[in-house]
């Protein structure tokens, strides 16, 4: 696999009128996995989105080595499409093979992905997000609507995927059982 590398400096996010945080500064290589903490409303999406480069910083600037893929609230799933369709549209456009992590999606590739559960429609994301070949993952919520054993398979996989020298990112109000995990507290970072 190519090398990774991610790194924010001096980040600071503005939402209309508001400033969610400021002086953002981390820097993640192969094999990092890092959790942004804090409240809901404090700017971890928005991160994510900059991070992404969704959504532009209203200072600072982020450097990425790597091919990067995001996992949030929206699935980037066809909804009319069965799920097998619209997890092969991705593979195509991404010219990546199969997850490397089981999701438990076997029985669903040809229902509607507008009929999926929300644990159903997250793992679904999650197999879309491991196809996809990036060396980057940012994970926005990534156990929302998971039960006890796919939550754990989840974490299983991005596990695998920093063992193969990946990064991740991953926004999450949860406990999360990674090895080595950084944690950066956005509560530190209100202007």
């Amino acid at each position: 696999m190519q090398p990774a590398r991610l790194a924010a400096y001096d980040l600071a996010c503005r939402r209309g009128d508001r400033l969610l945080f400021r002086g953002v500064s981390f820097e993640l290589h192969q094999g990092d996995a890092l959790q942004l903490a804090g409240p809901n409303g404090i700017g971890k999406s928005s991160l994510m989105r900059i991070l992404a480069g969704l959504l532009r910083p209203y200072n600072g600037h982020v450097e990425i080595d790597g091919s990067l893929a995001l996992a949030d609230e929206r699935p980037a799933l066809d909804p009319h499409r069965p799920l097998g369709e619209a997890l092969a549209f991705w593979r195509a456009v991404d010219q990546a093979g199969e997850a490397r992590a089981d999701f438990g999606l076997e029985d669903l590739l040809d229902v509607p992905v507008r009929y999926l559960s929300t644990g159903q429609r997250k793992r679904a994301a999650l197999a879309r997000l491991a196809a996809s070949g990036a060396r980057i993952w940012l994970l926005d919520e990534p156990l929302n609507g998971l039960d006890t054993h796919w939550g754990a398979a989840t974490q299983a996989a991005i596990e695998a995927h920093r063992a193969l020298g990946g990064i991740a990112v991953i926004a999450s109000h949860q406990p999360l059982q990674l090895q080595k995990l950084k944690k950066l507290a956005l509560l530190e970072h209100l202007p």
